[in-house]
């Protein structure tokens, strides 16, 4: 294998079993997509990282890694064509592929994480100020606006904020400012400025007051002037669905408003992050499930009838003090800032 940098100690010679494929991992590559690409089945990932146990964690793969890709199975009689994804779905029992428990499906996970949007009602500068965050002065690609993996950038600081040499960061950025809340109709007040995560870092080189970093994964635009901050590793969180949908929906003891999507998009749907009015205060907490209901009105022999119908259901993947981040789990129909959440 040609030297590349990786933080796995990768093999330098691959001996490939019988069928199965080697695939040089390439800017961008995750093994969800390889898993998809080659087993046609995204959820079949885990067959890949079991076949490359030198990567210790599946989150990171560099590229130029050597992949070695499980061999798809072929059926379906003599002469038949091998069709993608058949050992993920028809394997043997008697086969050394025996296929194990299915993979869950995740409500959160670390694409997410590195995606993710929250409120900070201090605003920005308040919050940078309180996290100590560093901010990305230059890069080794001057002429680009927007930076991405595998580009180097040089920080503000060092030695000097006690930076430290392997460590990661995760790069913030400020995505809005002054948002109103959707009940302000004039949008003369504010809550807050909203922040957000946008990709992860590691310290290559500490100087006495600066730094410099390696982009290993981003999911949007990184630029000079982006700040970055101390960065932990996020947990998988499994997918749990209510059932308690029949409509009307009734009120819970937490009730709330979508006050932001992630980049400000004005309607949304599954799989998209947004932030809510209420938080820890209200009794909220990573993990709980929402759901998310329209209310509806109409008018009858000069009298006003009201009711709600079921849009779709979210989880609570960042807690704050009065405001959270959601992922949407589900979605019937499309949501928008405004519509009600309610636990």
């Amino acid at each position: 294998m040609a030297p590349h940098f990786s933080k796995w100690d990768y093999p330098k010679e691959v001996v490939l079993p019988t069928d199965a494929q080697l695939h040089l991992v390439e800017k961008g590559d995750t093994l969800w997509d390889l898993g998809n690409k080659y087993l046609s089945n995204p959820y079949a990932w885990p067959k890949i990282w079991e076949q490359n146990k030198w990567v210790k964690d599946p989150h990171w793969i560099y590229p130029g890694d050597p992949l070695t890709i499980p061999a798809v199975r072929v059926v379906g009689g003599a002469g038949a064509p091998p069709r993608a994804g058949d050992d993920v779905l028809n394997l043997q029992p008697d086969r050394s592929l025996t296929p194990k428990p299915a993979v869950p499906e995740w409500a959160y996970t670390f694409q997410d994480f590195i995606q993710l949007p929250y409120l900070v009602p201090e605003g920005a500068e308040a919050h940078l100020a309180a996290l100590k965050a560093l901010k990305i002065v230059d890069s080794d690609n001057p002429v680009r606006q927007n930076l991405g993996d595998g580009d180097r950038i040089y920080l503000d600081g060092g030695q000097d904020r006690g930076v430290k040499e392997g460590t990661r960061m995760i790069i913030l950025k400020v995505a809005a400012r002054k948002i109103p809340h959707p009940d302000d109709a004039r949008g003369w007040g504010s809550v807050g400025d909203v922040m957000q995560q946008c990709g992860v870092v590691r310290i290559l080189k500490v100087n006495p007051k600066g730094s410099i970093a390696l982009i290993e994964k981003s999911m949007d635009g990184i630029e000079v002037g982006d700040h970055l901050a101390e960065y932990a590793e996020p947990a998988n969180i499994p997918l749990r669905l209510r059932k308690d949908i029949a409509e009307p929906i009734p009120m819970g003891k937490t009730v709330g408003k979508v006050i932001y999507s992630r980049e400000n998009h004005e309607s949304f749907s599954g799989g998209d992050l947004v932030i809510i009015d209420k938080g820890i205060k209200d009794g909220l907490a990573v993990g709980n499930v929402l759901l998310s209901i329209r209310e509806v009105t109409w008018n009858v022999n000069n009298s006003t009838e009201k009711t709600n119908r079921y849009l779709g259901q979210l989880m609570v993947v960042r807690d704050g003090e009065n405001f959270s981040t959601c992922r949407i789990l589900r979605s019937v129909e499309e949501m928008h800032v405004g519509d009600i959440v309610t636990r």
